[in-house]
């Protein structure tokens, strides 16, 4: 049943592609460079490779000055005694050599500040062995892949709307002027009913019957109208145009008699959809997240190496140059159950992943058999109003006759013209429900060209 109902869609399908390929690829294009929103999904995607470059870095060592000034006097001081020490020693030096070569000191007050302290270095300082930095850098590739497929399913929805905003267009205007077409056939009525008023031949009634379906006619194409102003205002919203941009929306009917060569549509197939690979990518990050913790009890190791220079009073010589040399181990011993939490907590969101996996498929696999659905009642529905617009054509046609011979009466024009109008209505509303309900189709196989 799919495929006989697939062969009048393809042809419509065609319709689409040949019909307004060059157009309405162009106006694809448009919309994909130009869209607002697809433009911002395009910056968070960016955001989330400098996201990366980032946690790159911290695999590399980094490099720093530093310097500080320290002077202070005053405070707590402690007693050194070197002249109650050394003066006993340097007398008795005097006294053997008989000279003054060894004077006298004085105790020394030492205060605990620095006065006129400087410490200048460049500190470099790198990471040997750290798994959080391993683990946060595959969680951050994993969220640039994420906001790479978040552009992809944006731009296949807006070609998807692009397309159903053009064929809403079509529709809005070949409505439009059907009704043009009816209201100038009303017109004509009444000025015929008007002739016959004044031969003699007529009656009133008539014409206050034309009055009222003209009105109504004219309320009608009104509707239509603004109906098709506010499709092509979202077109342009679409694209980001002003919305009183014109949009070229034709097509001509020789161009569907081009559609019934084409093969048969696609097998329905969930392995493009965007939604599907995020949501495995997730599993992904939520697994590389849950072996992280499980890795809590490795320890951190880095390294630090200071090259520099400290004296006092802006002294600087060999002796004021210094290096130092540093290993740095940081491993848990206890920290209240802390990480056995986190790994149960890590657990417990891989196992929701993997049930909004289960749970997207089943929705999209619904979604596809009803968008399949509804493409073959569209079908069955353009079929029909086809049908039935023949048979109004000829019963118009019928009835218009007879009341130029007298056997009609205008009513009878009236009611075969509104069935008329009815199914010319009919027929162009449910044609392009068809392209747009294909073009919902493509959108569920994630088949539609969006590059």
């Amino acid at each position: 049943m799919i495929k006989h109902s697939m062969y009048i869609l393809i042809m419509l399908l065609l319709f689409e592609e040949v019909g307004a390929q060059s157009i309405l690829d162009q106006y694809v294009q448009e919309g994909i460079s130009h869209n607002l929103v697809l433009q911002q999904k395009k910056i968070s995607y960016e955001k989330a490779i400098a996201s990366l470059k980032i946690a790159t870095s911290y695999f590399f060592p980094s490099i720093n000055f530093q310097a500080n000034y320290t002077s202070g006097e005053g405070g707590r001081s402690i007693s050194i005694p070197v002249g109650d020490l050394m003066n006993p020693v340097y007398k008795t030096l005097n006294q053997l050599t008989g000279s003054n070569s060894f004077p006298q000191i004085q105790n020394v007050e030492q205060t605990f500040f620095p006065y006129k302290f400087y410490d200048v270095k460049i500190r470099t300082a790198a990471p040997l062995l750290n798994t959080d930095l391993i683990f946060n850098r595959e969680a951050q590739n994993g969220q640039t892949e994420l906001k790479s497929i978040e552009v992809e399913m944006y731009k296949r929805e807006l070609v998807k709307e692009i397309k159903v905003a053009f064929f809403n267009i079509l529709s809005a205007s070949a409505a439009a002027k059907i009704y043009d077409n009816v209201l100038q056939h009303a017109l004509e009525g009444k000025r015929v009913n008007e002739s016959l008023l004044k031969n003699g031949t007529g009656l009133p009634v008539y014409i206050l019957r034309s009055e009222s379906e003209i009105e109504n006619i004219k309320s009608q194409k009104v509707e239509a109208e603004n109906q098709l102003r506010n499709a092509k205002y979202y077109f342009n919203f679409l694209l980001n145009k002003d919305l009183e941009s014109p949009v070229n929306a034709k097509l001509s009917g020789e161009e569907i008699e081009k559609l019934s060569a084409l093969p048969p549509l696609v097998d329905r197939t969930l392995s493009n959809r965007e939604e599907v690979k995020m949501l495995r990518k997730g599993i992904e990050i939520n697994e590389s997240v849950a072996k992280m913790n499980n890795l809590y009890w490795i320890p951190k190791v880095s390294a630090f190496l200071d090259l520099g220079a400290q004296d006092q009073k802006w002294n600087y010589n060999s002796k004021s140059r210094y290096y130092i040399f540093g290993l740095q181990l940081d491993m848990p011993i206890f920290e209240a159950f802390r990480n056995k939490n986190k790994i149960d907590e890590a657990e417990l969101n891989l196992q929701s992943a993997e049930l909004d996996l289960q749970n997207v498929t089943n929705q999209l696999h619904l979604s596809v058999n009803v968008a399949a659905n509804a493409v073959t009642t569209a079908n069955q529905n353009y079929i029909t109003a086809t049908k039935q617009l023949e048979a109004a054509v000829s019963y118009h046609k019928l009835i218009m006759k007879g009341y130029q011979e007298g056997i009609n009466s205008f009513i009878e024009t009236v009611d075969a013209r509104t069935q008329l109008l009815s199914s010319e209505l009919s027929a162009n509303i449910n044609k392009y429900k068809v392209l747009i309900s294909i073009a919902n189709y493509e959108r569920e196989l994630a088949t539609n060209k969006i590059n």
